[in-house]
Formats: C-alpha cells, structure tokens, sequence
C-alpha cells in the first residue's frame, strides 16, 4: 500500500472491476460508479451512484467503457459536473482513433490508455496498458497508470495513438484465432491430435499468440473464460477497418476477419471469444 490519494472509476464489467481493484490495491481511495449498480464495487472501493458524484471526488477518473459513444456520455457528466474537480481522464476503453480525438476536445484532459492482456493479466498486473498524451498529462496520471498494471508504455504524444496501436493488435489478435481455428479444425478433421499440433505448432512458424495461450489456456482444456467476448471483437474488428479505410490503408484481410467475427457474434451473441473453434469447426 502506498498511500495514494483518490481516483475515480466508472465502468465496473469485468475488465473494469479488476483494474479498479488494481488501484485500490495500489493504495489508492477509489470512488466508482457502474450503471449496473453497486454490486460491481471492489472491495475497498467506494460506490458512487452517478458519475457527477465522482467527478465531485475524484481529480483523476479511469473510464473501462464499452465504446466511444458512453464515453462521450460519462465525459461530458464529469465535465458538467457541479463543484466537480475533474482535471484528468484517463481511458482504458476501445474506442478508436477519432472517438479519441473528440474525447480529448471535451473538457478535461484526456489520456487516451487502452489495455490488453485480458481479464487474467489484469489480476496479475501483467496486461499492457498503452498510453498517449501531452507530457504533462502523461506525467501527472502516471501514478494512476503505474495503480492499473505493471506493465505500460507511452506510445504516442496525442490522444488516438494508443487506440491506433490498440486496434491493430486487436485485429492482430482476432486474425490469428480465427486462422488457428481453422488450421486446428482442419488438423483434426486429418486424424490429428490437438495437443499435438499446438505443441508442433508452438516449435515452429505458425506460433502465435492464440497457439501459445489461447488454445492451450481455454480451447484444449474446454474452459472457453477468457472473459472476452465475441461482440466486443467484432465491434473492435468492424472499427480497425473502418478507421484504416478514412486513413486510406489496406484493409483486405481486415474485410474477412470482420466477416468470421460479424458471423460468430451473430450466431452467439456475447460468447467467449475463444469459443471461435467450435464455431468454426462446427462442432
């Protein structure tokens, strides 16, 4: 514990919830809001029933939102906030390049701080939290970050930066585990023993993140709780696209990874996005 003063939170799903604790572990004071309620509240944390409320605690808010548009929402409630203190946000959502600009013209100071890593890396602060902003903002929430994991990295000097970085992981991510998917299904269907092939796999060129962890950790011991979702990949896919398509790059297998994950979220909405495998091998 280390003393820290207070920081607000809103947003407390599951990625929320365990970087709220993170900070209240940290020694922080910790007022949090969730639209579902109280219940969401970490231990040792202090239940907010509105984000004015927050904003009337708390200098520094971490924002774990579902997208651009609640962002927006909330910031404005922090911002509108009568007697609030609000002079820094700091946003751990994915919400996209030009969602980030707007963020940042709002009000108060906006460090834009997607994270990846999961729920898993969250608990263990092992999940990256990739940051971007002014070098005084950067500075002055750095306590706030350094509460939320232990690994971090300041990516860029302007808020959209890190959600560039963020977005084409993502896209990275979902490509992988969709191409893996379809070369295990395709093994299998060979006679091939799946904890075989990843071992093969993980020795050879083919290995990647969804090899390594991601089939071994919830594919091949039937777990499927990565604490992901298939709706929150698609949408993070569908906005990679997007945003490259207004920058003028090159989009061609960004297009098909967005169809498999459009098609897996439609046929199961808010599934595990590990669940991928069985969606694609039909089983």
């Amino acid at each position: 514990m280390t003393g820290h003063g207070i920081v607000g939170f809103v947003g407390l799903g599951t990625m929320g919830g365990a970087l709220a604790a993170n900070l209240v572990a940290d020694g922080f004071e910790v007022v949090a809001h969730d639209t579902a309620g109280c219940a969401r509240t970490p231990t040792g944390a202090r239940w907010a029933p509105d984000p004015g409320d927050v904003a009337r605690a708390a200098d520094i808010v971490v924002l774990s939102l579902p997208d651009g548009t609640v962002c927006a929402q909330v910031v404005r409630q922090l911002a509108d906030a009568r007697d609030g203190r609000v002079t820094h946000v700091v946003d751990t959502s994915t919400v996209g390049v030009w969602a980030a600009r707007g963020l940042a013209a709002l009000g108060p100071a906006y460090v834009d701080a997607p994270v990846s890593g999961g729920v898993a890396g969250a608990r263990r602060r092992s999940l990256m939290v990739m940051y971007a902003g002014s070098d005084e903002d950067c500075a002055r929430v750095e306590p706030v970050l350094a509460g939320l994991s232990d690994r971090r990295r300041r990516v860029g000097d302007r808020p959209g930066q890190a959600q560039a970085l963020k977005l084409a992981n993502n896209f990275l991510s979902a490509t992988a585990l969709a191409a893996t998917s379809e070369a295990v299904a395709f093994g299998q269907a060979a006679g091939l023993d799946m904890a075989m092939m990843l071992d093969v796999l993980n020795a050879s060129s083919g290995r990647s993140g969804a090899t390594a962890e991601k089939f071994p950790d919830e594919v091949l011991t039937g777990r499927y709780a990565s604490g992901f979702s298939n709706t929150l990949m698609a949408k993070d896919v569908g906005l990679y696209l997007r945003e490259t398509e207004a920058l003028g790059g090159t989009a061609a297998v960004a297009a098909v990874t967005q169809a498999v994950w459009e098609a897996f979220a439609a046929a199961e909405p808010g599934a595990d996005f590990t669940r991928v495998y069985p969606f694609t091998a039909g089983i």
